[in-house]
C-alpha cells in the first residue's frame, strides 16, 4: 500500500531526477516540483496554441514563431515553479493536515520560509527575463496576470469552485501568445482563452478527486466536492464547452468547415478521459489528469495545421 501511494504522488526525494541531486538541493527541487513537470506543460500549452493559431499573422509561420514558443516554454516552467513555491508558502499549515501534502518541504520543515521566498524571487526573475523578450502589449497582458495568480491559493477557502479561478490563471498564456506573435488582440485568442478555462476546470476537477476525503476533513473546498456523484457529468460539460469555444476560435481563422476536423483527436481524447474515469479511484484520476499533457499536444497540432494552412 505504501509503495502504491508513493507511485501515485511521488513526494519522495530518494529517487529519480531529484534523488540524483546533492542532498542540500533536493528539498528546493521538490518545492518547485522538478520531478513533476505536468503543471509546466499545462501552463505552457495555451500560449503555444495561441502562437500556432496566429499562424501567418506572425505565429509559427514566421521566423520568430518557434523562438517565441521556446521562450513561452521557459516562462511556463519558471512561473509554474514560482507558483508552486508561493502556493506552498500560503498553504503550509493546511498541507501539514493532508496526507498527500504533509511531506512537502515547507510543511515538513525541510525548507525555511526565508529560503522559500528566496527561491520564489529567483524563479520570478527568470519569468521577468522571458517577459522582456515580448512586445509591449504582450508584456502588459502578462503583468496583468499577477493579481489573479496571487489570489489563487486563497480561493479554496472562499469558493467551492477554485478550479474556475485556476482556469483564469492557467489559461492566461493564450492571451499573451497571440499579441506576442501578431502584435494585436483579436477574437480567436479570446475564444481560445475561454475554451482553455473550461478545459482547466475539467482536468483540475479530475485532479481534485484524489483529495476529496482529506479536503472534507480540513474544510478545503473544490469542484470535485461540489459536484459529488455528478463529477463525471460536470467534467463532461466543461470539456464540451471547451471544444465548442475552440471550434469558434478555429472557425474565425479558417471559415472552411473541414478545419474543425482538426479538433477530432482532442475531442476523442477528452471523451476517453471522462468515459473511463473512476471517481472513487485516486490513481485513475491522477493518470487521466496527467494525460492532459497529451491533450495539449493534440490541440497544439490542430492549431498548427489550421494556423499555417
Amino acid at each position: 500500500m505504501a509503495e502504491a501511494e508513493t507511485e501515485i504522488v511521488p513526494d519522495s526525494e530518494r529517487r529519480g531526477l531529484i534523488g540524483a541531486l546533492p542532498a542540500a538541493a533536493r528539498p528546493y527541487a521538490s518545492l518547485i516540483r522538478l520531478d513533476r513537470p505536468i503543471g509546466a506543460w499545462l501552463l505552457f500549452w495555451p500560449g503555444a496554441w495561441s502562437v500556432a493559431l496566429a499562424g501567418n499573422a506572425g505565429g509559427v509561420a514566421s521566423p520568430r514563431g518557434w523562438a517565441l514558443i521556446a521562450w513561452l516554454a521557459l516562462g511556463a516552467w519558471a512561473m509554474r515553479s514560482a507558483g508552486c513555491v508561493y502556493n506552498d508558502i500560503v498553504d503550509r499549515d493546511l498541507d501539514r493536515k493532508v496526507a498527500r501534502t504533509r511531506l512537502r518541504p515547507l510543511a515538513s520543515g525541510r525548507v525555511s520560509l526565508k529560503g522559500a521566498w528566496a527561491l520564489l524571487v529567483a524563479m520570478s526573475l527568470i519569468g521577468l527575463v522571458v517577459l522582456l523578450q515580448l512586445d509591449r502589449l504582450a508584456q502588459a497582458i502578462g503583468l496583468a496576470s499577477l493579481l489573479p495568480v496571487a489570489a489563487y491559493p486563497f480561493m479554496k477557502r472562499i469558493t467551492w469552485w477554485p478550479q474556475a479561478w485556476l482556469g483564469l490563471v492557467f489559461s492566461w498564456a493564450a492571451l499573451v501568445g497571440w499579441p506576442a506573435a501578431a502584435g494585436r488582440v483579436e477574437p480567436p485568442m479570446l475564444f481560445l482563452y475561454a475554451g482553455s478555462i473550461f478545459w482547466v476546470i475539467g482536468y483540475d476537477t479530475i485532479y481534485a478527486i484524489q483529495d476529496i476525503e482529506d479536503d472534507a476533513l480540513v474544510g478545503v473546498r473544490s469542484s470535485a466536492r461540489a459536484l459529488g456523484r455528478h463529477a463525471r457529468l460536470g467534467i463532461a460539460v466543461c470539456y464540451g464547452l471547451a471544444l465548442f469555444l475552440w471550434a469558434v476560435a478555429i472557425h474565425d481563422v479558417r471559415r472552411e468547415w473541414f478545419a474543425l476536423a482538426g479538433l477530432a483527436p482532442m475531442a476523442i481524447h477528452l471523451a476517453w478521459q471522462v468515459g473511463g474515469l473512476r471517481t472513487g479511484d485516486g490513481a485513475d484520476a491522477l493518470m487521466r489528469f496527467r494525460s492532459n499533457r497529451v491533450a495539449g499536444l493534440l490541440m497544439f497540432l490542430a492549431c498548427l495545421v489550421v494556423g499555417t494552412a
